[in-house]
């Protein structure tokens, strides 16, 4: 007989989750995934400046900040047909890439590592058997008995002060954990090792930036970073030295140990590549622009249908009108007034309409977008899948280099096909990371022989004409492809739309009643222990979600925040 299991809220994600799910004989039979929180930003933007509206739109979250600055900016640029200057487009690159990095980082250690990693068997490794094991795998200095003994020491001094904090919520000893002591103590440590070099990442976009979260420093038309190596208030050569020093730290941690993590935690848990496929229709879009008028990119992008990479068609430019026809919005199935049907985000309208859950009806926060009426999976796996279609040879050399990894773990060929996966979704964040850390070496190379070339300009001043102009703009995030709507009547905002990465993943079912990412990827995935659902936490962080955090919704009467509940 069907079980019923509610998660709700989802933890270590930003932002309110809800997800519920059918049990049955130990599988999930059906799923909802809910957005428990409302955003607000669109309505909130009408009838404001376009040229403020990237600080109001990157408060759509406290995680992913960066990302809604660059993309706003992005629309109200494409809306005007106006060209930034190359230093602009480098910077931002950086940010960017920064960020993202640092945001990679971030997930596998400390979102989702403890869904395979388990910190109490930690506390019976041996530290030199552990030191043994991760030289096997990686020669990174750090590799040795001492830091085992020291993180492990770290662990119990958790334990015996009663107040274990991050590693508290944790299914220890669940039946789905599969790591040896001493791969749980190297996975310990390493998740230690790993706030310092995420910090150091983080570095970089606060120095571009001027600080983070929510960077000061986008304009429309280009950065506010003004470059003179005469004057300290400026981006000096010193700053942009010291930025090349960070940058290069994170590299050997990046390659000698989150991709041999990934892999070695990829081939203990192979069997999870056969779990968490679900949406297999790909949108990614291209990022890093290396020319003025976003023509040119240094990371390649596009749709791939239903998972096939022969069938893949690119997304060419920043004003692609293969992208901008394709994208529609429905909310039959969320909180919102509609009836119209799915909506081009020009058009979209964000009138809330709560009716509380319905199964059947409309159960969610989120909306529900299609490309050309298909719904897509976005993300880091859909990024990597479209570079290694495109031929981009770094993504492809990394794909290779993880999965030859995994293979050598096995002693038997893995192939592309298992990143159609939970545990791929990981492996491809890993190769997404290394892929952009190169570019960011890149991209500060760029930048420093545009400068010697005496170029310094950061900004062309945008003009609004009066009447109607549209405009998109899209930025592939941590979290997958971010396209931003702005339509802007007389020097003003009319409309503006956001379709975030989670939307993509997370939205009810759409106008047909198709069933989103989340969703799908969850049907037929393992439940061993009903009110321990470590498997369904495991698919859903392999996604990343990031639920957005503008508005929180607080019950007035209670005066309850929030409730964790686990049924």
């Amino acid at each position: 007989m069907a079980q019923r299991v509610v998660v709700d809220p989802v933890t270590r994600i930003e932002g309110h989750l809800r997800v519920d799910c059918e049990v049955d004989g130990g599988k999930v039979t059906k799923a909802w995934a809910s957005g428990q929180m409302w955003r607000g930003i669109e309505l909130i933007l009408q009838g404001k400046d376009p040229r403020d509206a990237w600080v109001f739109a990157q408060r759509i979250c406290g995680v992913c900040t960066t990302v809604h600055a660059i993309t706003s900016v992005r629309a109200v640029e494409n809306a005007l047909k106006l060209e930034v200057p190359l230093n602009a487009q480098y910077i931002r690159n950086m940010i960017q890439g920064a960020h993202n990095v640092h945001d990679h980082i971030v997930h596998f250690y400390h979102l989702s590592a403890l869904d395979f990693v388990d910190i109490v068997s930690a506390l019976k490794a041996d530290p030199a058997a552990t030191a043994k094991l991760a030289q096997s795998i990686s020669g990174w200095p750090r590799n040795s008995t001492q830091e085992f003994a020291t993180a492990q020491k770290k662990l119990q001094a958790f334990i015996n002060s009663g107040q274990l904090g991050i590693f508290g919520s944790g299914y220890w000893g669940h039946p789905a954990m599969k790591l040896t002591p001493e791969a749980n103590l190297m996975a310990a440590a390493h998740y230690l090792q790993a706030l310092d070099y995420q910090r150091r990442m983080n570095k970089v976009v606060a120095i571009l930036g001027s600080k983070t979260p929510h960077i000061q420093n986008m304009a429309v038309g280009g950065v506010t970073n003004p470059i003179n190596m005469d004057s300290q208030s400026t981006l000096t050569l010193e700053k942009l030295m010291y930025i090349k020093q960070l940058i290069d730290e994170v590299g050997d941690f990046i390659t000698q140990v989150y991709i041999p993590d990934v892999a070695a935690i990829g081939a203990f848990y192979a069997d999870w590549t056969q779990y968490g496929r679900g949406v297999v229709n790909y949108l990614s879009i291209p990022d890093m622009p290396l020319d003025t008028k976003g023509t040119v990119f240094a990371l390649p992008a596009g749709y791939i249908d239903g998972g096939d990479l022969a069938k893949f068609t690119p997304i060419k430019d920043f004003h692609d009108p293969y992208f901008e026809k394709g994208v529609k919005e429905s909310v039959k199935h969320s909180w919102y007034q509609g009836g119209k049907g799915p909506l081009h985000p020009y058009d979209g309208e964000t009138i809330p309409n709560f009716t509380d859950w319905q199964d059947d009806g409309k159960y969610s926060w989120i909306k529900s977008p299609t490309f050309y009426d298909k719904r897509a999976q976005v993300g880091p796996l859909a990024n990597v899948l479209g570079m290694y279609a495109s031929g981009h040879q770094r993504t492809q050399f990394w794909v290779n280099a993880v999965l030859d990894a995994v293979s050598g773990h096995l002693g038997s060929k893995v192939g592309v096909d298992a990143l159609h996966s939970t545990i791929g979704r990981h492996a491809a964040r890993a190769v997404r990371c290394v892929v952009l850390h190169e570019e960011l070496q890149n991209q500060w190379t760029l930048l420093m022989e545009n400068i010697a070339k005496g170029d310094t300009k950061t900004f062309n001043k945008p003009v609004f004409p009066k009447g109607e102009i549209r405009g998109f703009g899209f930025h592939e995030a941590p979290r997958g492809m971010l396209s931003h709507w702005v339509v802007i009547e007389n020097g003003k905002i009319k409309n503006y739309q956001a379709v975030v990465p989670t939307t993509w993943n997370a939205g009810p079912r759409d106008e047909d009643g198709n069933i989103s990412a989340y969703e799908a990827a969850l049907l037929d995935n393992p439940v061993a222990v009903a009110d321990q659902p470590l498997e369904i936490i495991r698919t859903l962080h392999s996604f990343d979600p990031c639920l957005a955090c503008a508005v929180h919704l607080t019950d007035t009467e209670t005066k309850s925040h929030y409730q964790v509940k686990v049924v």
